[in-house]
């Protein structure tokens, strides 16, 4: 495996595997190297480390995750896109912890995620060192102080039986046994350098059953600027605008983002990630798997896990894209997304002769990724990419969205997905339906 820099990555010999076990600080930064490259119809294989809590509870990571260094994508040039086939999600992590957050006034500047700061000493983005367990383990390095930015309100520990499929949260006894043995329990990556919120031994909910359905929070390719990793969409953007730090950006190089942090449950295994390719090799990375989550991810983290990821990768040639486009698996479309039936079909083209027309569209499912300020931007972000990816106003695609699917929450307050039926014609058009056909069967007969 070969670490290039992004203008030479294609230039090297293209690997047909990458494998991945190397974390960024936190930043995106499009004039680091990457991996690989990737040859187009590779694959990348990661191991990635836990997400939210951990890096929060590490001030020397500047992103609020703990993302892979970026492969290059052999042939990946800035306008086209990466399609994504997400073949394995696996989890690894024994038990993770979780919780709503509040920011430690006094830790930080501007933004707990990017510019942790000693409350006592004053270093900014210190190393910290552990001392036992709890709430006052992590400190700094340098002075001893607590250091940590961001504490939990309400918070719990949960286990996961071995094959992965149901968790249960703990009380306190089995939390504090986890917290001292919390490496191993997080299956933490070597190379990972995170505090594991583990160590807290949360309980606050306690004997709590869960399902497990993982997927990945951060999946994508690399920003034209430098972005902290969680950041690397609409709505975290908004924190970088005007920030009184060094990764601060103007409200116009927001369009730089490529939404890599979508936390969208759907960007599963089985599912086919579209992405932007706003730097020369695309540099996809990934990280932030959770091992479940409702939708909206209302209470702002959910249960971050270490796992394993296999992906393959394909270059779209002059799609150039925006943001992300999606195609789920196809239990997770919204019901009027899903791909009519033959036997509906029939219904329909009875019901159209009997008023004189003789045919009707044919359609497949598509899901335009949207981010935001807000959901009410986010929704239009969604909107607006629909229809320039498919040639039709913003008033058609509320309608098809309307008619033959729906707007879904992927992160509160402002990651959706604009999920409906599009013409067959419209998807060939762009060059997508083709996966159209693989995720859904043959929809253009």
């Amino acid at each position: 495996m070969t670490s290039p820099s992004p203008a030479t990555a294609t230039a090297t010999q293209a690997c047909e595997t990458v494998l991945v076990d190397q974390f960024t600080d936190g930043v995106l930064d499009p004039a680091k190297p990457m991996l690989g490259p990737v040859c187009d119809g590779g694959h990348i294989i990661a191991n990635t480390a836990p997400g939210c809590w951990g890096p929060m509870l590490t001030p020397c990571l500047r992103g609020g995750h703990e993302v892979t260094v970026p492969v290059a994508v052999e042939g990946a040039e800035v306008g086209d896109a990466i399609a994504v086939v997400i073949r394995d999600i696996t989890v690894t992590s024994l038990a993770t912890a979780s919780g709503t957050d509040s920011a430690m006034e006094g830790r930080f500047d501007g933004d707990p995620f990017v510019a942790a700061r000693c409350p006592e000493c004053g270093t900014l983005n210190p190393e910290t060192k552990l001392a036992g367990i709890g709430c006052g383990a992590i400190q700094c390095a340098n002075c001893g102080a607590e250091t940590t930015p961001f504490k939990i309100e309400n918070g719990y520990t949960i286990a996961f039986d071995e094959n992965r499929e149901v968790g249960v949260t703990l009380p306190g006894e089995a939390t504090e046994k986890i917290a001292r043995d919390a490496q191993r329990y997080a299956a933490m990556p070597k190379n990972s350098v995170q505090n594991s919120v583990l160590t807290l031994a949360q309980h606050d909910l306690v004997g709590m059953m869960a399902r497990l359905r993982p997927f990945m929070g951060q999946l994508g390719t690399t920003p034209s600027i430098p972005f902290p990793d969680s950041h690397n969409a609409g709505d975290f953007g908004q924190f970088l605008i005007g920030a009184p730090h060094d990764l601060a950006i103007t409200a116009e190089q927001l369009q730089h983002r490529t939404d890599g942090h979508m936390d969208i449950d759907a960007v599963r295994a089985g599912a086919i990630l579209i992405c932007p390719v706003k730097v020369p090799g695309g540099g996809i990375y990934m990280g932030d798997m959770h091992a479940l989550q409702g939708d909206g991810e209302i209470a702002g983290h959910t249960c971050d896990v270490a796992g394993t990821v296999t992906l393959q990768v394909h270059v779209l040639k002059g799609l150039n894209i925006d943001g992300p486009v999606l195609f789920p698996v196809g239990e997770d479309l919204p019901f009027l997304a899903k791909p009519f039936t033959k036997k509906e079909r029939a219904r329909a083209l009875v019901l159209a002769a009997s008023f004189g027309l003789d045919s009707i569209e044919k359609t497949a499912p598509i899901s335009v990724i949207g981010t935001g300020a807000d959901l009410n931007a986010a929704t239009d972000n969604g909107l607006e990419r629909a229809a320039t990816l498919l040639d039709m106003s913003v008033s058609e695609v509320r309608n098809r969205a309307t008619i033959n699917g729906g707007i879904e929450i992927g992160r509160h307050p402002g990651v959706v997905q604009v999920t409906f039926l599009a013409p067959v014609a419209s998807l060939e058009a762009c060059g997508l339906l083709h996966f159209a056909n693989v995720q859904y069967g043959p929809l253009s007969l």
